[in-house]
């Protein structure tokens, strides 16, 4: 990347200590730091980053690349791509401490920021991760409710014909679905739901797959979709102050796409120890976003072919396909498959935080230490069930949910999603962490440079932030509760 690193004094021995000290170095089944052996590979830290990446925000990039055309629309998803991949490399080394090689692990990413930048950027980053992580578990809802709901507007368009008044209540759909997660909620950690973190993986590759063939059908269908070089067209598509908080909200969907850097140094945390991890890291980062990229290219660029500047906010259920119904139905139907693990994958960290908290802060709690088992019938094993766990989560669930409730806003929650957590997790704290670690010298030019590449990403995502904000405050004038939010 045309930088180089200070001379890393003290690495060898530090490598030293780690195995000789610690008692780990004649142990063929540990690492260094005496845990269990790791054995991920290129192959396997490529395929967890395309699953954490490829996710419900492809479904809102044709409409993006509609409102910015054809010209700047793939640009923008490329500087994106380009940008997360190169922030990535730097994160990747910050996995090691203070060398990127031979120094401590850190497992997580806000254990990466304390070491690299102490506790005050510590706490401001571990606000923007729950930020972030609630967020998040308040889009999914928003996103399993619509396309629940599109389900059954199918099947009604499909029996009554395409100008048939099908509506369904989003309210209804978000109570079936925090039901379902009230239940999930339960289990007491990630590691007892890691088949369900696999189960939304081929999900979200499952719905992504359709929407980029139903595209593909409707393009090959003939018909003509208006598309221009700027994306939709002032005083016939659009205002002309509507087309500048589309855009700026379009940021906010793209930056969405992208968001996976809350789980990058776990993804590495998997990895062997040789070759280097920061090493297989980088390639697999680039691995994971260029694939990525090759497939939001496709979904947004042909989505957009498909739709012109009406693309819809959500091509699944926005309803720019009919038929075959039962196609658009599977789509939809994987899509609240994947949601509902993905709510788990992202509310876990929130829920073991205050549940760490609430015991470190009274240990001697019987409420909050209090746990039972549950058998189950016919021999599906044991459940335990803790009075705590079920007061607390539940009420997460229900709070997220009466969020939803109030905000049914597919596409504008998602590109404010994005726009809040893409300048701090993105960028601002891996360029940090990485200038820290290399000591690059203040007004040095790799320090002025990284500087303005901070800069510019958070002007970005405050517009993004304000387009998306501007898009809730007008749908929330126009919200009809007995319809299907795009």
């Amino acid at each position: 990347m045309g930088m180089e690193r200070q001379e890393k004094v003290g690495a060898a021995p530090t490598a030293a200590f780690n195995l000789a000290e610690s008692g780990y170095g004649d142990r063929p089944d540990l690492d260094d730091d005496g845990r269990e052996k790791r054995t991920g590979t290129l192959v396997t830290a490529s395929a967890h980053i395309i699953t954490a990446v490829i996710g419900s925000g492809v479904l809102s990039l044709a409409w993006a690349i509609a409102q910015l055309g054809w010209v700047i629309g793939p640009a923008v998803l490329l500087a994106f791509s380009v940008i997360t991949w190169f922030c990535s490399s730097l994160l990747a080394d910050c996995y090691r401490s203070p060398d990127p090689v031979h120094g401590k692990r850190n497992y997580t990413y806000g254990q990466a920021v304390r070491v690299n930048l102490g506790v005050a950027k510590y706490r401001l980053c571990s606000l923007a991760q729950y930020v972030n992580l609630v967020g998040v578990t308040i889009g999914y809802t928003i996103t399993t409710a619509i396309s629940m709901g599109a389900i059954k507007r199918s099947n009604c368009f499909h029996r009554n014909g395409h100008d048939a008044a099908c509506l369904a209540s989003d309210t209804t759909n978000m109570i079936i679905f925090a039901g379902i997660q009230i239940i999930l909620s339960q289990l007491p950690n990630f590691h007892k739901i890691w088949w369900l973190s696999i189960v939304a993986a081929v999900m979200s590759l499952a719905y992504s797959t359709i929407g980029l063939g139903l595209s593909i059908a409707k393009i090959a269908g003939g018909g003509h979709a208006k598309t221009t070089l700027t994306g939709v067209t002032v005083g016939v598509d659009v205002s002309a102050s509507e087309k500048i908080w589309r855009t700026f909200q379009s940021l906010g969907d793209i930056a969405f796409a992208y968001s996976y850097s809350n789980v990058l140094i776990e993804i590495q945390d998997t990895l062997r120890s040789s070759p280097p991890e920061n090493e297989v890291m980088k390639k697999a980062s680039f691995i994971g976003v260029s694939t990525t990229t090759m497939f939001y290219m496709l979904c947004g660029v042909l989505g957009y072919a498909a739709f012109g500047n009406r693309a819809p906010g959500n091509f699944l259920t926005g309803f720019g396909f009919y038929e075959p119904f039962w196609l658009v139905d599977v789509g939809n139907v994987c899509i609240v498959i994947h949601l509902v693990g993905a709510y788990q994958v992202f509310c876990q960290p929130i829920y073991q935080f205050v549940e760490g908290w609430a015991r470190s802060r009274w240990p001697d709690s019987g409420f909050l230490n209090a746990e039972r088992i549950l058998r189950l019938p016919l021999g599906a094993g044991d459940f335990p069930v803790s009075p705590f766990r079920l007061v607390w989560r539940t009420l997460y669930v229900v709070l997220t949910a009466v969020v939803a409730m109030a905000f049914p806003f597919f596409n504008d929650f998602l590109g404010l999603i994005g726009a809040v957590s893409f300048w701090p997790l993105t960028v601002y704290f891996p360029v940090q962490m990485y200038m820290s670690q290399a000591k690059v010298r203040r007004f040095s030019p790799t320090w002025t440079w990284m500087n303005v590449l901070s800069i510019a990403c958070l002007v970005v995502s405050l517009l993004a932030a304000a387009g998306s904000i501007q898009g809730l405050i007008k749908s929330v004038a126009h919200y009809k509760p007995f319809s299907v939010s795009s």
